[in-house]
């Protein structure tokens, strides 16, 4: 088990999040030192950008898409999520880490926030040009808010043409990989977490705009009908059950291929943290679903 290290964005997390301080072991400002990828614009603003971090040797490598996470905030950056690229680098796997804009940002929110996860993930085609990167194997992950906008992409394809968050061409996906997602916004804005912030995000409640509900929280389009593995820390005392509950919405729903595991000496943060004992459970799904073991 980790000594506790409580920095000051810790300290945000723990207020901000509602998380008890026995969860924060992990420092989300050592995370964020790692080295960046390379960065890539998947659109004109700022925020619409990904950064592209590569293994050794000549490839095509497997890529995971992942979105960071933090209560779809605009201060919580991908940074925090860099230590985890570098790590799964390190073991073969290309990440393609995606930043967008969050409640708080200009253009973030309904539909911004959506349509920016949507467009850079699918952005990854026009990488692949370019860069060695084998698109017949890619998982999505995420962790915590970006956990589950990581279920939603796979869901994409049952988004009808009709609505506003429908996408043409969803880049294909072997597998999800949620880390401490949290993926149901109905009973999140219940629950009013991270100071209501999902009324923001959504632009109301679910009863004022139950369309836009229906097509962004995942167990609505479930079955997705691809593996998902979702890692939860069994001391997440504050996020858990959203997670358990989406799995448990999921395969009532016809989503057969959902593995939870409660990782047990992990909090809300260990499960994005290389040097944490969560990590390797980490590394065993993610190979897992893109046939690497």
């Amino acid at each position: 088990m980790q000594h506790l290290r409580l920095t000051r964005v810790a300290m945000i997390a723990i207020v901000r999040f509602g998380l008890p301080i026995a969860a924060a072991e992990t420092d989300l400002s050592e995370l964020a030192k790692a080295a960046p990828g390379q960065k890539h614009s998947y659109g004109a603003d700022p925020l619409q950008f990904g950064e592209l971090t590569l293994p050794d040797g000549a490839g095509p490598h497997p890529v995971v898409i992942n979105i960071h996470g933090g209560c779809w905030l605009a201060e919580y950056k991908l940074n925090s999520s860099r230590a985890l690229a570098n790590a799964l680098a390190n073991n073969g796997i290309a990440v393609w880490n995606l930043e967008y804009r969050r409640v708080g940002d200009a253009g973030g929110g309904w539909p911004g926030t959506f349509l920016d996860v949507s467009k850079g993930a699918d952005y990854l085609r026009a990488i692949a040009k370019d860069h060695p990167l084998d698109l017949k194997r890619v998982v999505f992950m995420g962790h915590s808010a970006g956990g589950h906008f990581a279920l939603w992409l796979a869901a994409r394809s049952k988004i009808p043409a009709t609505a506003e968050l429908h996408a043409a061409d969803p880049i294909a996906v072997l597998g999800v990989v949620g880390l401490a997602p949290a993926p149901d916004l109905a009973a999140l804005h219940k629950k009013g977490v991270c100071g209501n912030v999902i009324d923001k995000l959504m632009g109301g409640a679910p009863d004022a705009v139950p369309d836009r509900y229906q097509f962004s929280v995942p167990a609505n389009l479930a079955p997705i009908g691809v593996p998902q593995v979702l890692i939860i820390g069994k001391k997440d005392t504050a996020w858990d059950w959203v997670g358990q509950a989406y799995a448990d919405k999921a395969r009532a729903a016809g989503d057969t291929r959902i593995e939870v595991i409660i990782a047990p000496e992990a909090g809300h943060f260990e499960v994005i943290d290389p040097n944490s004992s969560t990590w390797p459970q980490v590394l065993k799904s993610t190979r897992d679903l893109l046939g690497l073991n």
